[in-house]
């Protein structure tokens, strides 16, 4: 409760709908308490659904060849018809199937939810859309939106008729948006602070005389939607001068099961590089077949961090040439909120990290220069 997105969805909107409100213990204990109150709408930070896909991915990756083939075809059969209820995409004739696939793969998955979910609602960072189209693809809608304190604190969210994963939705009525200098978003509403207390120099740096928010987000609007592009203060400019928004390739990072956490670093240098929290369960199964370390931020770590990086870049295959990371630094610490790393939102908190790991972020550009 003490960030507002949780404070505004979790607990009064909850309120002003009657609704009955639980609060997770821990992430550890999530699959229990979904057993246990079979909620039938979330509210949370992307880093739950990440944390739930990842267990879908570890359990296909134990079953067999038929029931992975099952659920691949009733996850694309899903997110078809989904599309398809959206107006973005035609019918066919595989979602005559969907009601025994649903029983067969996706009622299953879903039933260890609790059974009864509804709805999910994403915010508080970005949501990877591989993993909101896993959720959708499985009859789970999930409905991604924005916004930030200073706006009290929803900008904009995505409707179950109007859904669009990849977008931060439609902006909420009565607020408006332009677009500043490197395509910053601005906003102006009702929603938005009169200024922070009692410190005029930090409000005049985001809020102008015309009532203007600036949230240091870079966006782009289409078709209606806001569509998040990177964000100012964390654009990572090369010795080379190509610039590079490290957030949607940590996320695609992070889709690797192996690959807890990540972070992207290469400012003022010749390349990028990554520092990688281990899940060392999956280490510990991946190592032996690979002949690896057990202990992958050791001594002997060359091989590890090679391996590493190579299933990094199938991971960033599609993004551009200058987008790629050359070189990782193994790490066997979870990131949290209680070491300090993340934020209450889960998000990570880049210059305490880049901070407390300097001595290995030097070692990726040892030899270099800059």
């Amino acid at each position: 409760l003490s960030h507002m997105f949780e404070r505004t969805g979790g607990y009064y909107l909850t309120m002003l709908a009657g609704a009955e409100v639980a609060f997770a213990r821990s992430v550890a204990q999530l699959a229990e308490d979904f057993r246990k109150i079979r909620p039938t709408v979330i509210f949370s930070v992307p880093r739950i659904y990440e944390r739930l896909h990842a267990a879908i991915q570890g359990q296909l990756r134990d079953a067999g060849d038929f029931r992975r083939s099952l659920f691949e075809f009733a996850h694309r059969t899903g997110w078809s018809l989904f599309e398809w209820h959206q107006g973005r995409g035609g019918w066919k004739p595989a979602f005559l199937l969907w009601p025994v696939l649903r029983s067969l793969v996706a009622s299953k998955l879903l039933e260890r939810l609790g059974g009864r979910l509804r709805l999910a609602v994403s915010g508080g960072a970005a949501l990877s859309p591989t993993i909101a189209r896993s959720f959708i693809g499985l009859g789970l809608p999930i409905c991604q939106g924005y916004g930030l304190t200073e706006a009290a604190p929803v900008v904009s969210v995505n409707r179950l008729a109007r859904n669009d994963p990849a977008s931060i939705g439609e902006v909420l009525p009565g607020i408006e948006v332009r677009f500043g200098e490197n395509s910053v978003l601005q906003v102006r509403g009702p929603n938005v602070m009169l200024g922070y207390w009692n410190n005029p120099e930090a409000t005049a740096k985001v809020l102008d005389a015309g009532g203007w928010l600036d949230t240091g987000d870079q966006a782009k609007l289409e078709n209606g939607r806001l569509y998040i592009t990177g964000r100012v203060k964390e654009i990572i400019v090369l010795a080379n001068g190509e610039k590079v928004p490290p957030v949607d390739m940590e996320l695609a990072i992070q889709l690797d099961p192996l690959l807890e956490q990540a972070l992207v670093v290469g400012e003022g240098k010749p390349y990028l590089g990554a520092l990688v929290v281990l899940d060392m369960e999956e280490w510990f199964r991946i190592a032996g077949d690979q002949g690896l370390v057990a202990d992958p931020s050791g001594e002997k770590r060359e091989k590890a961090e090679k391996f590493v990086a190579a299933r990094i870049a199938e991971r960033l295959h599609s993004f551009p040439g200058y987008a790629q990371v050359r070189k990782v630094a193994l790490l066997t610490e979870r990131w949290s909120v209680d070491n300090g790393l993340l934020t209450a939102t889960l998000k990570p908190k880049r210059g305490v990290i880049l901070e407390r790991y300097k001595d290995r972020l030097a070692d990726l550009y040892k030899g270099h220069g800059g």
